[in-house]
């Protein structure tokens, strides 16, 4: 029965659902019929649905519905009957009187489909307030708030009082209590033209809305006509009892209700008996611990919201760091951090910061594993990048260069745009080289290549695009990035000095004479550098041409010996003489801060040619 339903709603009719169907007509079966169907191609025998005809005029026409027994009256004929039944002409108006049945009956997900095929058939039915109330209905039957509130903003259902009944649900479901409590005089005929159990769910919605904002004898007020057994409106009671100073009275209602309840009840009876601890300065480690359970046995709803709030004010109170972001990144993610959104974020904030703090006695590994965890808490644009700069800075001056990286590298990819992302970019690269991890170094420049970034940038870039390349072994293009960098040559000359590539380091030009000035450390290692891959590829006329002009200026410093022995006549060097002289060459780079770089590359030595 519930498949032919479903069929007859979305326009098929089926006299029997064991009917065989016969052969001839297997190749000719008409497609569903929506009556929005396009028609399909003649030549293969197949044709388009009826269109049916438009229901909106004819609902426009009938009364909005004002009061819960208006959906009952609306439902003749019977739903499946009716569906059943229905010829096209009549089909619009047999779904209708289903899906307001299913509303009397409060199955809002049956009367959601048979709504949703209505407005599939007919899009402009979302112009009819009748309908559109009937929408909102459903889906605030369904916990849908957001939806709910969207489908009920029509003008003219602002004072329909079975509207506002339901606009405050969705209300005060959404954590709008304001605007939720704005609406309880218009529901308030609508509300008390149910039953008492069908009204207990708006009035507690209401209530704990008022309780909220700081109205308890309001909530008092609103759930005077349940029952005095209803465990909800005893917790309501209890609550409002305790706002209002009568400790004793509010333990009597929420251990009323504890012992009644559902499990969720009597979860939240817990969180109440635990706030009256707080509250009296009486809370221990059972009462912590319980808190703890309940957050992790129940999840969703108000429950859990409250056990996260009151986690998260002990975890404030007692300077717990990472209790604090652990309970208040709950509330910010999953419940978008409620009425107090604002102020909650201000508070991580501020949390974030002190955990980033040097004054924090936490380790720097799990520092940085926390703010990893909740970086998404973090303050936004240049208060936040200078966080993650100065937590990457101490994380390289330890030495865990890879966890510095990987944190520039996220600022980089998420956060950084623009021309921004130029030394960024070149940070990232260096220190995913120092980890030895050059393959993520050439990614984080390639990556961020869509930019113009100025020369400086540019060099830069190109600079660890260089040493990367090289340590991954692809050194001939290295040397081609380096072609338009201002200090490409001296970069050149240390990667073919640290790979013994005597013939790149030969025919690199020497430094200019410094003129009566004393050779600087870095020229020193020049000409000695250069010294060596001339003796070492034999070039004798060469060395004599270097010995005759720079033997002087050698002759009083500490390296004349070492130049003296390199520049010396190739057949006269012995090995120990040579090894001598190669390690006094000062370990002043021509390359600067890249010479530490290129030096993290393997130790591949090329052949001489």
């Amino acid at each position: 029965m519930k498949a032919r339903v479903a069929l007859a709603i979305s326009g098929v009719l089926i006299v029997s659902a064991a009917a065989p169907v016969p052969a001839p007509l297997v190749e000719k079966v008409a497609p569903l019929p929506h009556s929005t169907d396009t028609p399909r191609d003649g030549a293969r025998g197949w044709t388009s649905a009826p269109r049916l005809p438009p229901f909106g005029p004819r609902l426009s026409g009938l009364p909005v519905i004002s009061a819960p027994q208006g959906w009952r009256a609306a439902s003749s004929p019977p739903g499946w009957g009716g569906l059943i039944a229905s010829q096209p002409a009549t089909r619009q108006a047999a779904r209708w009187a289903y899906a307001t049945g299913q509303i009397a009956s409060g199955r809002g997900a049956e009367a959601l489909g048979a709504l949703d095929i209505m407005r599939q058939d007919e899009p402009d039915l979302m112009l009819v307030p009748a309908y559109r109330l009937a929408l909102g209905v459903t889906l605030a039957m369904l916990n849908r708030p957001a939806p709910a509130l969207a489908a009920l903003a029509d003008a003219s259902l602002a004072a329909n009082s079975e509207a506002c009944a339901w606009r405050m649900l969705a209300l005060a479901k959404s954590g709008m209590a304001p605007q939720a409590l704005g609406q309880f005089r218009c529901a308030l005929s609508a509300l008390n033209a149910r039953p008492v159990a069908l009204r207990a769910p708006f009035l507690l919605a209401i209530a704990r809305t008022a309780a909220d904002m700081g109205h308890p004898a309001l909530a008092v007020q609103l759930v005077a006509a349940l029952p005095v057994s209803d465990p909800s409106a005893n917790l309501l009671r209890g609550r409002a009892a305790f706002k209002l100073g009568d400790l004793g009275r509010a333990m009597e209602l929420i251990s009323e209700a504890r012992k009644a309840g559902s499990t969720e009840q009597r979860f939240d009876a817990d969180i109440s008996l635990i706030e009256i601890a707080a509250a009296k300065g009486k809370l221990d480690g059972p009462a912590t611990n319980l808190l703890r359970e309940i957050r992790f046995r129940w999840r969703g709803g108000d429950v859990e919201v409250r056990a996260l709030r009151l986690s998260y004010r002990i975890a404030r109170e007692s300077k717990d760091l990472r209790a604090t972001l652990e309970t208040g990144g709950t509330l910010s993610r999953y419940f978008d951090g409620g009425t107090d959104r604002a102020s909650l974020t201000a508070e991580l904030q501020q949390t974030l910061t002190a955990v980033l703090s040097p004054d924090n006695p936490m380790r720097l590994e799990q520092v940085a594993g926390l703010y990893w965890e909740y970086r998404d808490l973090a303050p936004a644009a240049a208060d936040g990048d200078l966080l993650v700069s100065q937590l990457a800075d101490r994380l390289q001056s330890e030495g865990l260069y890879e966890r510095a990286a990987e944190l520039l590298d996220h600022q980089l990819r998420f956060r950084t745009r623009d021309i921004a992302q130029g030394p960024l970019s070149a940070r990232v690269a260096t220190l995913f080289i120092l980890a030895a991890k050059p393959e993520r170094a050439l990614s984080a420049i390639r990556d961020t290549d869509g930019n113009i970034y100025p020369d400086d940038m540019r060099w830069d870039r190109n600079r660890m695009v260089a040493v990367a390349l090289d340590q991954i072994g692809r050194t001939e293009e290295a040397m081609a990035v380096l072609q338009d960098v201002p200090d490409g040559a001296a970069i050149r000359a240390e990667i073919a000095w640290k790979r013994h590539d005597w013939r790149t380091l030969a025919a690199a030009p020497l430094p200019a004479s410094p003129g009566n000035a004393p050779l600087s450390d870095i020229v020193q290692a020049q000409l000695l550098r250069h010294a060596t891959a001339l003796a070492m590829m034999g070039r004798e006329s060469d060395l004599a041409a270097l010995r005759a002009r720079w033997s002087g200026r050698f002759a009083n410093l500490s390296t004349g010996t070492a130049f003296a022995a390199l520049t010396a006549a190739v057949g006269g060097i012995d090995t120990a003489t040579l090894s001598a002289a190669m390690a006094a060459i000062p370990s002043a780079s021509p390359a600067g801060d890249i010479a530490d770089l290129i030096d993290m590359a393997p130790n591949v030595v090329k052949p001489m040619g």
